[in-house]
């Protein structure tokens, strides 16, 4: 087994090390200080108190990559679009794109019975360009709960978790997906397959669509945010009206609102990703996180009052600071 990780930054070096731990045949694509730290050094993971070296191939382009039978992409989803001939040069007929992006993805609606099926999400994927691109026939989804950072080019710090959470578009356990996730297994990660991915991917997305722009909005840790009457009341909100849109689209939500607020709680002294962005002057997951969700409440006619307000403050946070 090949597998590429893409955007080998925290999250995509996490698990690279990981599966090179395991023997698995591991190239790492990245760029600038990291990647020269990473062919010169290695790639040292620091989890648990103990720290690691491996020393996977790790290149700059995908020519230089070359085919592969699973390409992981851990990009941010905005990232996406100008990355996708790259990975699809990283690609055969039988190689499989592994999505670990935060929120709603390109391929949603692929195989997806009912009258949106095939259908694109412009918000994530303007035009199709994705589609057409990385053929969602080859796409695996995946739900990333690990948290880890990049301390130093080329030393990754894993600060918890150890869940990748599997799964194919169309519900089935194809062989592709069951090897990706017996490897993963082997290299010491949780790796279910689910049949209904969506349902997991929700679950995240839940929390991220109202805890990631409040607290751009805000510079409020998501302690504060939950730990605030008002704040909190926004959220529970927003969250209600994407769980809604979420339900008439066929998606079973496994634990209530309250509970997945009080999982946020747990994170506590914490800065949100988009949070990290805005305060980087990088550019913001708006679309993926947010937008997307507005955009599916609109397909199935659910009013979407605070989630529309909040998208429409917080694009304009971005396009002020530079980072949208």
């Amino acid at each position: 087994m090949k597998v590429a990780i893409f955007g080998a930054g925290a999250i995509g070096g996490f698990l690279g090390v990981r599966l090179a731990q395991a023997g698995v045949d591991v190239t790492f694509v990245a760029r600038g200080p990291h990647l020269a730290a990473m062919q010169a050094d290695g790639v040292t993971l620091r989890s648990g108190g103990e720290s690691v070296t491996v020393r996977p191939r790790c290149v700059a382009s995908a020519v230089e990559a070359g085919v592969h039978d699973y390409v992981v992409v851990t990009l941010k989803a905005h990232g996406l679009a100008a990355a996708a001939p790259s990975i699809a040069a990283m690609m055969g007929q039988q190689s499989a794109v592994v999505t670990g992006v935060n929120g709603v993805p390109y391929w949603y609606f692929y195989g997806l019975d009912g009258p949106f099926r095939d259908r694109v999400v412009e918000s994530v994927d303007p035009g199709g360009a994705l589609w057409g691109v990385l053929p969602p026939s080859q796409a695996i989804g995946c739900v990333v709960y690990p948290a880890a950072e990049v301390v130093a080019p080329g030393v990754i710090e894993h600060l918890y978790g150890d869940r990748f959470t599997l799964g194919e578009p169309d519900g089935s356990r194809s062989p592709r997906v069951e090897a990706f996730s017996k490897a993963l297994i082997g290299a010491g990660l949780k790796a279910p397959v689910r049949p209904r991915i969506r349902d997991e991917l929700w679950v995240k997305l839940w929390g991220n669509l109202a805890f990631n722009p409040i607290s751009a909005l805000t510079g409020a840790t998501l302690d504060r945010i939950v730990g605030d009457d008002g704040l909190r009341g926004l959220c529970r909100g927003m969250m209600l009206e994407a769980k809604a849109a979420a339900e008439a689209l066929g998606v079973r939500f496994g634990i209530d609102v309250d509970k997945r607020i009080a999982g946020g709680a747990e994170v506590g002294v914490h800065k949100t990703s988009m949070l990290q962005d805005l305060e980087r002057g990088r550019p913001m997951e708006i679309d993926a996180l947010l937008g997307a969700v507005v955009e599916l409440g609109g397909m199935v006619g659910v009013e979407m009052p605070l989630c529309a307000a909040v998208l429409a403050l917080v694009r304009e946070r971005g396009r002020v600071a530079g980072c949208y």
